[in-house]
C-alpha cells in the first residue's frame, strides 16, 4: 500500500492505493498549530475490509505526534476507529463530545 501526504495550506490530505488501484482519501483540516480536524475518508469498494482506512487514520495519528498536536476526528469512520483504538488516546482532543469520538 502507498500512502501519500498533501498540505495545501491548512488543508491536509492522506491518499492510499494498492498496485494501481484507485485512491483512497481522507481529509483534514489544520486548526492552528495544535488541532488536526479529520473531516472526511473515502475508501472505494475494491478496497473495503484491506485495513485502507485503517492505515490513513494510523498515519495521521503518528503525523499528529510527531508533530505535537492532538485530533479531532469529525469524519464517523476516524471517530469509530478513535474509539476502537484507545491507544491513540494521547492524541484525541478532549474537546471531543462522547458522541463523535468516544
Amino acid at each position: 500500500m502507498d500512502i501519500e501526504h498533501h498540505i495545501d495550506g491548512s488543508k491536509g490530505k492522506v491518499t492510499a492505493k494498492i498496485g494501481i488501484g484507485p485512491l483512497a482519501e481522507m481529509t483534514y483540516s489544520a486548526a492552528g498549530e495544535r488541532l488536526i480536524i479529520i473531516d472526511h475518508t473515502e475508501v472505494p469498494d475494491v478496497y473495503r475490509g484491506q485495513g485502507v482506512g485503517l492505515a490513513m487514520v494510523e498515519y495521521a495519528v503518528e503525523m499528529a505526534r510527531e508533530s505535537d498536536r492532538s485530533i479531532l476526528p469529525l469524519c464517523p469512520f476516524a471517530a469509530a476507529q478513535f474509539r476502537r483504538h484507545p491507544e491513540w488516546s494521547d492524541v484525541l482532543n478532549r474537546s471531543a463530545s462522547k458522541g463523535e469520538a468516544g
